[in-house]
């Protein structure tokens, strides 16, 4: 009789069965062993990683991923969308698809959504698809109007487009999001439409985020935007900033990059910003693990959907340290 744990065996036991589609009975007849044997021989493969279980949610998500993430930073929902689907399924369209079900997921009558801006929010509004009707939905935005960036994903824009899919009442926030000065940017938010806009926003029930890069894209349009000085660039840089969510700056820690940059933007206060219900970070690409990870240990997010490559990153960025501050902030 063969011995049930020579690796070679196990490797014809398991083709045997997980290839060729035979049944334990057939296989222990081809090998010449018992079919008891055949059960411990497949154990055995499996344990040596000889034969790996993969499992594809056909809604396209990582459901192991997503309790990892849970577990280490007390979120209250996480969709991690799969990487299986090949190089034919863009990476945003998949993370946009998973963040415009979990915004169906929560929406009912009399629901207030603030956006920001970004393409994982574009990609988000351009998957949302309703038939449902629901009643005194409206949209607000979090920052102003993005005139950096290209105009297809500034927050009046998207906040339009995901009105007219969801059938909602919207608001516009009229006017730039960066200024100058802060004096030009405190006289704005005096204006009562502006200030009502920001009131408006500070009230959401939930809010969906780009999470940004400092030092890239549309994020690092921003900042060139403000034509900061170079002792203000300065400081800004010292600081420390690895992200950003609604053109709000923070560091690795979570910590408000505050001065210059912070005083001329006209949006949500990042207080006001964390103090709404439901926060959802929406991002994708390795690139943004800084950022993501900052916003998740300051709490300034609590839930995340993201693609699989950067949930494997931001958990390879925590592993052998914990995740600080993993209780969800709503209900601490």
């Amino acid at each position: 009789m063969p011995n049930p744990r020579d690796p070679a065996m196990l490797l014809a036991a398991a083709r045997l069965y997980y290839l060729a589609g035979k049944s334990q009975a057939q296989v222990a007849d081809e090998l010449g062993t018992s079919r008891s044997n055949v059960s411990r021989m497949l154990s055995e493969a499996l344990s040596r990683g000889i034969v790996e279980i993969r499992i594809n949610d056909p809604a396209g998500r990582v459901h192991e991923l997503e309790d990892e993430l849970k577990r280490a930073f007390g979120l209250r929902d996480v969709r991690v969308a799969s990487a299986s689907l090949g190089p034919a399924a863009r990476i945003e369209e998949q993370v946009g698809t998973q963040a415009a079900r979990l915004l169906l997921d929560n929406l009912k009558d009399s629901v207030r959504v603030a956006l920001s801006w970004g393409h994982a929010l574009q990609s988000m509004v351009y998957a949302t698809t309703s038939d449902q009707e629901f009643h005194r939905l409206s949209l607000v935005q979090l920052v102003g109007g993005l005139s950096s960036v290209r105009n297809e994903i500034s927050g009046q824009e998207l906040v339009r487009e995901l009105a007219v899919r969801l059938g909602a009442e919207y608001r516009f926030l009229h006017a730039p999001a960066t200024l100058e000065t802060r004096a030009s940017r405190d006289a704005l938010t005096r204006e009562p439409s502006i200030a009502e806009a920001l009131v408006e926003a500070g009230r959401a029930d939930i809010a969906f985020v780009g999470v940004g890069t400092p030092s890239h894209g549309s994020s690092s349009a921003i900042l060139d935007s403000l034509s900061l000085s170079e002792s203000d660039r300065r400081a800004f840089w010292d600081a420390g900033p690895v992200g950003d969510v609604a053109a709000r700056y923070f560091t690795a820690d979570g910590t408000p990059v505050r001065g210059a940059v912070d005083d001329r933007i006209l949006g949500l206060p990042l207080e006001d910003l964390v103090a709404i219900p439901q926060v959802v970070g929406v991002a994708y690409g390795r690139a943004k693990t800084p950022g993501v990870v900052g916003a998740l240990r300051g709490h300034i997010i609590d839930s995340l959907v993201c693609d699989e490559t950067l949930a494997r990153s931001i958990l390879s960025e925590v592993r052998g340290g914990s995740a600080t501050g993993s209780t969800d902030r709503k209900n601490s």
